[in-house]
């Protein structure tokens, strides 16, 4: 029994306002295609203010109204989560969390943000889609120390 032979139990997509940062619509969206719901934000925003952001903010309002609210938390697998790098950062570490996340090296992710952002930006909306990231990406857990066994 799968889902695409009819048989398998339905997905719905729902708002998760719990999982979300204003309504739950990305983190619903995300928790049907089964992405990262950092990035379902990036994508969003960048669509949006490649549109026209009024677009975007309007897209956004009619999805939390036409999406259901889900109940509850979703038992979704826990995922590798796009997070700012702390190890491999030049300025925020939004390349260096995108790098890890995507397994690239981190110097060919900023050499293609620079190359995007010159190119269908002019340099500024490289320079606010940075930004963007930044305060959109969480940064990454600080490593918990753990005390090495003494030797008696």
């Amino acid at each position: 029994m799968s889902e695409f032979d009819g048989t398998g139990p339905k997905r719905r997509l729902m708002r998760r306002p719990h999982e979300g940062k204003i309504a739950g619509v990305c983190a619903g969206l995300a928790d049907y295609y089964d992405a990262d719901v950092t990035l379902v934000r990036l994508v969003w925003v960048v669509l949006s203010i490649w549109g026209a952001i009024v677009l975007g903010v309007i897209a956004y309002l009619a999805a939390w109204l036409i999406m259901p609210r889900a109940d509850g938390t979703s038992a979704a697998p826990v995922r590798v989560r796009v997070v700012r790098s702390r190890s491999d950062k030049r300025i925020a570490g939004v390349c260096g969390g995108l790098a890890e996340y995507f397994a690239v090296d981190p110097t060919i992710m900023r050499v293609a943000w620079v190359v995007v952002s010159i190119v269908f930006g002019a340099g500024i909306l490289g320079v606010v889609a940075y930004l963007i990231a930044w305060f959109i990406i969480p940064q990454a857990p600080a490593a918990a120390l753990s005390p090495s066994p003494s030797v008696l």
